[in-house]
């Protein structure tokens, strides 16, 4: 009987990324606070709330008009396959997830993340990570082998059944001994829990 369920129990590496993201997370929310209650000192409170609330304005602006030039280039392609002609591909980096999350940096409290947001807005940084993310999108998926993400997945789900994996064997039909053509007519019990 074929469970699934791998047979050589080998430790499982923990992967960098889940071992220092969390600590880099942590020592970024220490650095923002830090420099808030620096800013603070120096410029006084009422400067720091005046800095985070046109972070926040400023981050609702970039996302409101990357949102509708989405929507611009969304219905702009949709004209172009309706009358019959290919859509134009975009450029890494002249795309709108990067402008998002510069909007996003910039709305979320704190100066290292505004510092950050408004360098996404200029053009050629944007440019620049765009080119760099499809590269190693690129080496990632020539990497990978055929099928692995469904096997990843598959895999997901063995090691962790959320009650909705039904153990059992597949038996094939032209595995089947004597198998005749025709409809099957074997018993079947019926299918209640």
């Amino acid at each position: 009987m074929t469970t699934g369920v791998p047979t050589s129990t080998a430790p499982r590496r923990r992967s960098p990324a889940r071992t220092f993201l969390p600590l880099a997370v942590a020592a970024w929310l220490i650095l923002e606070i830090w420099l808030l209650t620096v800013v603070a000192d120096a410029a006084g409170g009422l400067a720091v709330a005046a800095l985070l609330a046109g972070g926040i304005v400023l981050g609702a602006v970039v996302i409101k008009r990357a949102g509708r030039r989405a929507f611009k280039n969304l219905s702009d392609t949709f004209q172009q396959a309706q009358q019959g002609q290919q859509p134009t591909p975009q450029q890494p980096g002249r795309g709108n997830g990067l402008t998002m999350l510069a909007g996003l940096l910039l709305m979320m409290p704190g100066l290292l993340s505004d510092v950050a947001g408004l360098f996404l807005l200029l053009p050629p940084v944007r440019a620049w990570i765009g080119r760099r993310a499809t590269r190693s999108l690129e080496r990632k998926m020539a990497a990978a082998p055929a099928g692995s993400f469904g096997d990843a997945f598959q895999q997901a789900r063995i090691h962790y059944p959320d009650g909705k994996v039904v153990q059992g064997e597949v038996i094939r039909d032209e595995d089947r001994p004597g198998r005749q053509d025709g409809p099957d007519t074997t018993y079947r019990p019926p299918l209640t829990p």
